[in-house]
């Protein structure tokens, strides 16, 4: 047999078996290959029994151009058809990848977390493209807290588990949700052993509200009440506390059934009223800050957290007033005197001029009986200036009058009454006065003249109670006297 007559045979019997294998093969049929060579735009396999086939290389690029395979992988491929005596075949289902495809399916069994990129905003939700496999993240699972704001997801990757694969891939569910919740409850077991009532933490404000500020502790937000942020009043507090700042603070409660842990930075720093009576003894100078008004004085700042009354009758201008306003203004810086200190209930008595003992007030003493005219009427009560220095309260219960009086109308500014003592505070100059007790003593006395003229008229008739007596029996016997 010749040269020629072999190599013919040889050709015949490759192409047979070439023939062979793809005659076996179906477009759409699926094949597991190995990648053999990179040529050009090419990928190159073998298919095994000698049989070869290729593949665009653009298949097998990810998202940024890079190649995805090298040399010796094993892959799985779909044969299309014959092209220039070779097999080609394809990658893409549907426009996806398989070997793309196979990592989902794989990373959904195991239920691995994957990167994904957030594409763009979509009904319901967003599009997450991972593995360059477009995949439905909605919008209750983009977040903890549901958000729906776009501008904070569009452009970023972001770790995603897969929750549903359907479909062969045409409906693919991601959430990030789960991933954050298993983070969340991690940081809060890590947390539950290792705080405790009454320590000291530190934490950042991660929001202010008007009724306090939440501090991230790192896995579970702690609330600091208004109350509790400082002993000093605060009005507002981004004046003082700005979000990012790191605090130190004092745990107070642990609710770890409702997430809440309750916090105090004004714990942690000295209560001035501890030392108050030593630093502020009575009929000492101090210098304030008037910062409120109340109806009946005005309060001013001395130091944090420690705030003096000074009473209406306290001014010292030698005039009524009928609000502290006449005299001070808030913000106004002051000087004042200590009256008197009530460290246990937090009270500081304040005045404006120090009273020496000549200029002291002589309050009336408790069950004296004393005139004044009606100075004002207040929905708690009526006052009566007793004298140029003194005005005293007449509660409404004081009053001897009816339940929903008007007592207004009753007695205009400038009614003559009269009432009895029943409190006198001499280191506030403060007296309550009873009107209802004044009229207790004139029914009284009403009741006691009547029995004194009664037992007058007795007598002048010359009989008295016996005769009285007598005359009745008699009555009784139809004897007439």
């Amino acid at each position: 047999m010749s040269e020629e007559d072999i190599n013919n045979e040889e050709f015949a019997r490759l192409l047979k078996e070439n023939f062979s294998f793809t005659s076996r093969l179906q477009p759409g049929e699926r094949v597991k290959s190995r990648v053999v060579s990179i040529s050009g735009d090419m990928i190159y396999i073998d298919l095994g029994g000698k049989s070869d086939g290729f593949i665009d290389l653009s298949e097998l690029k990810d998202e940024h151009g890079a190649i995805n395979v090298n040399i010796g992988d094993n892959i799985e491929a779909i044969f299309s058809h014959m092209q220039d005596g070779m097999m080609k075949l394809t990658t893409l289902v549907d426009g996806y990848s398989i070997m793309s495809l196979k990592k989902i399916i794989d990373d959904y069994e195991s239920a691995t977390p994957v990167h994904g990129e957030v594409k763009k905003e979509i009904k319901g939700g967003f599009e997450v493209s991972v593995h360059g496999i477009r995949c439905f993240c909605p919008y209750s699972q983009i977040s903890l807290k549901a958000e729906r704001d776009a501008s904070l997801y569009l452009g970023q990757t972001f770790l995603f588990r897969i929750l549903e694969y359907k479909n062969e891939g045409r409906n693919i569910i991601v959430s990030r949700r789960v991933l954050l919740e298993e983070e969340k409850n991690a940081r809060i077991q890590n947390l539950k052993e290792t705080l405790s009532e009454g320590m000291i933490i530190n934490g950042k404000i991660k929001s202010i509200r008007n009724f306090g500020v939440f501090v991230d502790l790192k896995g579970i937000d702690g609330f600091i009440p208004i109350g509790e942020l400082s002993w000093s009043r605060i009005d507002n507090i981004e004046e003082v506390f700005t979000l990012g700042q790191e605090v130190t603070a004092k745990i107070l409660s642990l609710h770890w059934d409702n997430e809440r842990i309750a916090l105090s930075i004004k714990a942690t720093q000295p209560d001035p009223w501890l030392t108050i009576s030593d630093k502020y003894p009575e009929g000492s100078k101090v210098n304030g800050v008037v910062v409120r008004f109340a109806p009946f004085g005005a309060f001013v700042n001395i130091e944090p957290g420690v705030d003096g009354l000074i009473h209406i009758s306290n001014f010292g201008t030698g005039r009524r007033i009928n609000h502290p306003k006449e005299i001070v203004q808030i913000g106004q810086s002051i000087e004042a005197y200590v009256v008197s200190i009530d460290a246990k209930n937090r009270k500081i008595s304040l005045t404006l001029q120090p009273k020496s003992e000549s200029q002291k007030i002589i309050l009336p003493v408790i069950g004296q009986a004393i005139e004044g005219v009606v100075e004002k009427i207040m929905p708690y009560g009526v006052f009566l200036k007793i004298d140029e220095n003194l005005i005293g309260l007449i509660p409404n219960a004081e009053m001897g009058t009816p339940k929903g009086s008007d007592h207004s109308r009753m007695f205009p500014s400038g009614t003559p009454m009269k009432a009895v003592v029943i409190e006198a505070d001499e280191s506030n100059n403060r007296v309550r006065l009873s009107r209802k007790a004044v009229l207790a003593k004139i029914e009284q006395e009403e009741f006691r003249q009547y029995l004194d003229s009664a037992k007058k008229k007795d007598v002048s008739t010359g009989i008295g109670r016996l005769g009285e007596l007598l005359k009745t029996k008699m009555a009784e016997k139809n004897i007439k006297l």
